[in-house]
């Protein structure tokens, strides 16, 4: 089982800045490419300070230039908001300077607040997603691509340059529901999922789903893999634990509400709304805890047969401490799972 880093920028404070926020992100990346980790992976967000990362292709070129191994995962880019057109060539790009380390791990979008202020409404997002994946295909796989649907119609064009790799990158969808990740196995993509802060039943299902696809394609889904992406951190005590299980439950606060809640969101700050959910009921389903504990909890997923684990330590702790995290993960966590 791989280990990736998402580096999935919280920015609660504008006196922080931008500049330190991304800073720290690219040492996680730098640290997780010397200690072994097998990827970091980044999120498109915009116009709010939670997972804060309008151009994800842009630090994936960042990074690839400061890293000599690491994968680089987008996960995951939200295709309804780009244009397929231009896109496509920003892909191919990306993955030329990155040194064919790019996946691409694209979604729908999952934040209203978000995707209803640049003009594309929720109940849109699937219509528009799915016919935006298969012009990215078709501009990647073929030449002279015409199109007549319904978000897209335009006469024959040919993105340049040419993918370097056959398809472009390797292309990963993000889907939570277990009936979504059955079908999009089947499509033959790869497969990042997530339980959020929810039950081992429902992470079950989704597991079960993806294997059920695999097993009925055969040779034809062997190399298929799937992601899982969890909240984690490595503490050194059981106070320790204590406190970064408040400051997870602070961060989601904030999550929550432009994830399931109103989409209360301040000159770009999201306001934090109270949760349902206790801290300690938070707890028991994140992966915070000591290392002991956190080979305990990963088991149970490299007995499920994930492939690759995404941990995201960053929900508010500091800078400092979050790389002690990761290097400590990597010392006495990951040899366990190699």
């Amino acid at each position: 089982m791989d280990f990736s880093i998402q580096l999935s920028a919280d920015y609660p404070s504008k006196e922080y800045g931008g500049d330190r926020v991304y800073n720290d992100m690219l040492a996680q990346a730098i640290l997780g490419d010397q200690v072994g980790f097998d990827a970091v992976s980044l999120t498109e967000h915009h116009l709010i300070n939670c997972l804060m990362m309008p151009a994800p292709l842009q630090f994936a070129v960042k990074i690839a230039a400061h890293t000599s191994d690491i994968k680089i995962l987008t996960s995951v880019v939200v295709l309804p908001l780009h244009d397929m057109r231009t896109y496509a060539g920003e892909v191919v790009v990306a993955d030329i300077f990155t040194d064919g380390r790019l996946m691409l791990g694209v979604g729908r979008g999952a934040f209203k607040f978000e995707m209803e202020r640049l003009g594309v409404a929720m109940d849109e997002t699937r219509e528009r997603f799915d016919e935006s994946l298969d012009v990215l295909q078709a501009l990647l796989n073929e030449e002279e691509v015409s199109w007549d649907g319904k978000f897209y119609k335009f006469d024959p064009l040919t993105i340049m340059p040419r993918p370097v790799r056959k398809g472009g990158p390797p292309m990963m969808m993000a889907v939570m529901n277990p009936e979504g990740i059955y079908h999009c196995t089947k499509r033959g993509f790869h497969i990042q999922t997530t339980p959020l802060s929810g039950n081992s039943e429902l992470l079950e299902s989704q597991v079960g789903a993806f294997n059920k696809a695999k097993d009925e394609m055969g040779d034809a889904g062997a190399e298929l893999t799937l992601t899982l992406s969890r909240v984690a951190f490595v503490c050194g005590s059981e106070q320790d634990t204590d406190d970064k299980i408040q400051a997870a439950h602070a961060y989601y606060s904030r999550f929550d509400n432009v994830f399931t809640g109103p989409g209360i969101v301040e000159a770009g700050m999201i306001k934090p709304l109270p949760r349902k959910q206790s801290a300690q009921e938070l707890g028991e389903s994140l992966l915070i805890c000591t290392p002991s504990q956190m080979i305990d909890k990963l088991g149970p997923y490299a007995d499920l047969g994930i492939d690759r684990v995404i941990i995201n330590p960053n929900f508010g702790v500091d800078a400092a401490e979050t790389l002690d995290s990761l290097q400590c993960f990597a010392e006495d966590v990951m040899p366990h799972f190699s």
